[in-house]
């Protein structure tokens, strides 16, 4: 078994690092609808296209759901960092609370840091501002991928597999040749090709594999590069009553961002979803970060005084 290299310490990353969870999120999603679109458009002439485009109805409503924000625990790792995050999604956009680094609790020093972090939001309600304009500025990058996605793709029906939770329907996905990327967001679509596993009794996506089958240039390859064999994985599941989210994200991809050379290599791990109310505040939340976390200490005074 290949043992994962020791991991380094890291401080704790600033504000901007916790905004790039919502990308990912909103890239993952986009991959999940972005084979069901294209089958929605070109048909299998098999008799399951009823199937593929009520799936894709269900995920292109869940990628807009504004009404059902969760709380989660977010274990994000590479081969050079973990993390460990308690995330509340707002109206004024997520809050992440960090809770433990390299799979071990913060320190005195980090905590004293994760709050001095939480204190500025709290002083400087113009940083969460921020932070939910970069939310939206991402979901309009990744609404502009999903307009384009009925033109992208061709797929196939691939058969039926058993899971523990019922019989899945498996679709492959290819690059539709005659698709003609508008702009960089769309482009890495021309060389994606994979399979999707749906759910037919809730007609959700339980799991999707890509991976590049080429290289994708940006710009002539001025802008940057990904390299070919790059791959991602996601998987879903129902998390809540009527609400389905992204359990399982792991991307493994290499290329050239102008000059410089990088490595795309991460897991994230997301569970304990529990409803919020829709109109939960930010500075809500915060606070009741801090009270659950008063009360933990408290309890950790008592049971040490015992």
């Amino acid at each position: 078994m290949h043992q994962r290299p020791k991991l380094k310490e890291y401080p704790i990353t600033q504000e901007s690092e916790d905004d790039r969870l919502v990308t990912v999120r909103l890239i993952a999603m986009s991959m999940l609808i972005l084979p069901l679109a294209a089958a929605g458009q070109n048909g299998s002439g098999n008799g399951d296209d009823a199937l593929v485009q009520r799936a894709l109805i269900n995920e292109v409503r869940a990628a807009a759901d504004v009404q059902h924000p969760m709380r989660y625990r977010l274990h994000k790792a590479s081969s050079r960092f973990a993390s460990t995050k308690d995330i509340f999604e707002t109206k004024d956009g997520a809050v992440a609370h960090l809770i433990a680094m390299n799979d071990a609790p913060l320190s005195e020093a980090d905590q004293e840091k994760e709050q001095a972090r939480l204190n500025g939001l709290l002083s400087d309600p113009s940083k969460q501002r921020h932070r939910k304009q970069t939310e939206d500025a991402d979901t309009q990058r990744a609404m502009k991928v999903l307009r384009a996605l009925p033109a992208a793709f061709v797929y196939h029906f691939a058969g039926t597999s058993d899971a523990a939770a019922g019989n899945l329907e498996k679709f492959t996905f290819s690059p539709n040749p005659k698709f003609d990327p508008p702009d960089l967001e769309t482009q890495v679509l021309t060389q994606m090709g994979g399979a999707i596993w749906i759910d037919p009794e809730n007609e959700r996506v339980t799991r999707l594999e890509g991976h590049l089958q080429q290289d994708v240039d940006f710009g002539w390859g001025i802008l940057g590069r990904l390299n070919k064999g790059g791959w991602i994985v996601i998987e879903q599941a129902r998390v809540a009553e009527h609400q389905w989210r992204i359990v399982h994200f792991q991307m493994s991809m290499s290329g050239r961002v102008v000059f410089k050379t990088k490595v795309f290599d991460t897991t994230e791990d997301e569970s304990r979803f529990v409803p919020l109310p829709a109109g939960l505040s930010y500075r809500q939340a915060i606070q009741i970060m801090r009270a659950e976390g008063e009360n933990a200490g408290t309890g950790n005074n008592s049971r040490a005084n015992r």
